[in-house]
C-alpha cells in the first residue's frame, strides 16, 4: 500500500503529465468569445453588454474555461480583474483563430450572394512587387465582383500554395515536376539594367564583350538564372562588386551606382523611370517563367477571365515587345 507521500507525489505527478490533447474536448466557441471581449473591454460587464447576457453567465463561461484547460486566466485585484500571462499568451491564438473565423465568414456569404470571384494568386517576389500588381489593379478594375489575394513568396513556395489548395493560381521561376500540377512556360528575355548616365546606357543591345572590366550586382539564386547569366557572360572578366538573390534588391543597388546588372524584364519594368534603363542582350538569354494551377482544384467564373489576362501578359513579355 503506498505512502502518504507517495500519494502526495503520485498525485503531483499526474499535474505535470496531464493526458494527451487528442483527449481534451474542445473548446466552446462560447467560452472562447467570452474570454475574447473580457481581454478586449478589460472587464466582464463589458463582455457581457457585447455578448448580451449576464455578467454571472460570462463568469461561468470564464471558469469552465480555466477548469477545462487547467490554467488560471485572471486574477482579481480589488474590483479589477487582471489578466495572467498564461492570458496574454492564449489572446494572441484566439484571436488569430478569430481572424480566420471572419475570413470564412465572408467567404462563405460570397458564396451565397453568389459572388464566385474569390481568386488567390502566389507569386516569386520579381513578380510580385510591381509587374503582377499592376496587371491585377487593371482586371480588378474590369472585373468589380471579384476579390484577389496576391502573395509573394520563393517558386517553391508557390507551388507547394497551389497544390496544396492556398492558391488559385501561381507564377513561379521554373518549369516544376510535379504530380498534379497544370503548367504554362514562357520563355522571357532577360536584360541588363543601367544607370541613364551610365556608358552602356547609349547601347541598343548589351553585348558580353561590352560589360569587360564593368562593376557587376550578380544574382545568386537556385533557379537557374545565375548559370545561365554565366553561360551568357562566357568567361569575360569582370567585376563583383555585390551579391543578391533578389531582383528587385538587385535594380536598387544598379539605381544607387553599384553597377549593372542582368535581371528578368518584370523587375526591370518596375523601375521604369526611376533612372535606369533596360537594355537587351544579344544575343538573347532567356529564362523560364511558369503559370501554375491544379489539375485537381475547381475552377470559379473568375479563374478563366484572369487566366487569359495573364497568358496574353506573359506572351506579350516573351516577345519583348513590353516590360
Amino acid at each position: 500500500m503506498p505512502s502518504k507521500n507517495g500519494s502526495a507525489c503520485l498525485y503531483a505527478q499526474k499535474l505535470i503529465d496531464p493526458p494527451m490533447a487528442t483527449d481534451r474536448p474542445l473548446l466552446a466557441p462560447r467560452q472562447v468569445e467570452a474570454f475574447r471581449l473580457v481581454m478586449h473591454h478589460g472587464s466582464v460587464t463589458a463582455a457581457a453588454q457585447a455578448l448580451g447576457i449576464s455578467q454571472p453567465a460570462v463568469s461561468r463561461l470564464l471558469h469552465s474555461l480555466q477548469a477545462q484547460i487547467g490554467v488560471v486566466l485572471f486574477e482579481r485585484q480589488g474590483h479589477a480583474l487582471v489578466p495572467t500571462a498564461e492570458a496574454t499568451l492564449l489572446r494572441s491564438e484566439v484571436e488569430r483563430y478569430r481572424a480566420s473565423i471572419e475570413s470564412l465568414s465572408r467567404f462563405a456569404h460570397g458564396l451565397h450572394q453568389h459572388r464566385h470571384g474569390h481568386l488567390r494568386v502566389a507569386a516569386m517576389p520579381a513578380l510580385a512587387m510591381g509587374w503582377l500588381p499592376r496587371l491585377l489593379s487593371g482586371f480588378a478594375a474590369m472585373h468589380p465582383q471579384s476579390h484577389l489575394h496576391v502573395h509573394g513568396m520563393p517558386s517553391h513556395m508557390v507551388i507547394d500554395a497551389v497544390l496544396g489548395g492556398q492558391a488559385d493560381l501561381g507564377l513561379t521561376a521554373y518549369t516544376p515536376e510535379r504530380a498534379g500540377a497544370q503548367v504554362e512556360s514562357y520563355a522571357v528575355p532577360a536584360v541588363l539594367v543601367a544607370p541613364l548616365g551610365h556608358a552602356l546606357a547609349r547601347k541598343r543591345a548589351v553585348r558580353a564583350q561590352d560589360l569587360r572590366g564593368e562593376r557587376m550586382v550578380r544574382l545568386e539564386e537556385s533557379a537557374g538564372f545565375t548559370v545561365r547569366t554565366d553561360a551568357w557572360l562566357d568567361g569575360v572578366a569582370h567585376a563583383v562588386a555585390l551579391t543578391t538573390p533578389l531582383t528587385g534588391i538587385a535594380c536598387s543597388l544598379v539605381a544607387s551606382g553599384a553597377g549593372v546588372a542582368i535581371v528578368d524584364p518584370f523587375s526591370a519594368s518596375d523601375f521604369e523611370g526611376r533612372g535606369l534603363v533596360a537594355l537587351p542582350l544579344q544575343p538573347a538569354m532567356r529564362h523560364e517563367i511558369s503559370l501554375v494551377v491544379s489539375e485537381r482544384a475547381a475552377r470559379t467564373p473568375a479563374t478563366l477571365p484572369l487566366l487569359g489576362v495573364l497568358r496574353q501578359a506573359l506572351q506579350v513579355v516573351a516577345r519583348g515587345e513590353a516590360q
